[in-house]
């Protein structure tokens, strides 16, 4: 699927301040392509962006940053809706979107803004490949700091509730940049994880303390928890959009606290790792140990 090198292209990167859509960066001029990597304040004119920039591609890495219900439908909707009426309008031959693993089973606000767009993708016309990434390292990086002041390593329920297989962001980038004149990428959506096998919040937490060379400390919290905050701030969201958002973020909380970032088997509605798909070099070990190393 991931052979071949593509012709240079003249390409739009939308998102390329974040942390994926910089590796995206790096990986395209790496490769020879003309890119433009516009700011998100330029992002408010998709149509001239267009005019100046030409693409023969557009690759959208563009997310919302807290997944608030008006941010998600803001950015995740209709940022690239913009984008792809104009990329529609310019000619544009092909339009790879970033999207989430997650949203296969949409409980969220941001999930069904995702979903909202793809949809409107697939049935555009446009050429379009569908990007759905499970963890990234980053996001599972949050507790090395505890590891290393030797405080105990927070799981949900026993810490095997989820499991996940994170790819690296120069591994998803690579996958990313594959797509352009890629026959086989064309006109799908793809799941994408990095290198097996899946792994549990516990297994990630026993990887950390091995590579401190410390003994394993476990404090385990109930995802209750943040039922219960999500329904008591719940309560007053009808009055005030602060206690709206926030349960929203209980309600983000406890999704990934229970939720796996795997494929759905769809016969059996089980999060599956064998369906999963498997890509690129990089592992969690390596990426934590550099962390630990403090590098």
């Amino acid at each position: 699927m991931t052979e071949g090198t593509p012709t240079p292209r003249r390409i739009l990167l939308a998102g390329a301040s974040g942390t994926i859509g910089a590796a995206v960066l790096r990986r395209l001029q790496a490769e020879g392509h003309a890119v433009t990597a516009p700011d998100r304040a330029a992002l408010a004119d998709p149509q001239g962006l267009m005019a100046t920039a030409r693409p023969e591609v557009v690759i959208s890495c563009i997310a919302s940053r807290s997944g608030a219900p008006q941010d998600a439908q803001a950015v995740d909707y209709q940022a690239n809706s913009d984008l792809l009426r104009a990329a529609l309008a310019a000619g544009t031959g092909h339009f790879v979107l970033l999207s989430a693993i997650c949203v296969q089973k949409p409980l969220l606000a941001f999930q069904h803004a995702k979903l909202a767009f793809e949809a409107e993708l697939v049935a555009s016309g446009i050429g379009y490949t569908i990007i759905r990434p499970t963890a990234f390292f980053k996001s599972l990086s949050g507790q090395v700091k505890r590891v290393k002041a030797d405080k105990p390593f927070l799981i949900f329920g026993d810490g095997n509730l989820t499991r996940c297989k994170p790819i690296s962001d120069d591994d998803l980038a690579r996958f990313i940049a594959s797509a352009i004149d890629n026959p086989a990428m064309r006109d799908r959506i793809l799941p994408i994880g990095g290198p097996g096998p899946a792994i549990s919040l516990k297994e990630q937490g026993e990887l950390l303390f091995r590579l401190a060379g410390k003994p394993p400390k476990f404090k385990s919290v109930s995802p209750k928890i943040f039922t219960f905050t999500e329904r008591l701030l719940a309560l007053a969201a009808p009055f005030s959009g602060w206690f709206a958002e926030k349960a929203e973020y209980a309600r983000i909380a406890r999704y990934y606290a229970t939720e796996s970032m795997l494929v759905l088997n769809p016969e059996t509605g089980a999060y599956s790792a064998e369906l999963t798909p498997e890509f690129g070099s990089e592992t969690l070990e390596s990426h934590y140990r550099t962390l630990m190393r403090g590098q």
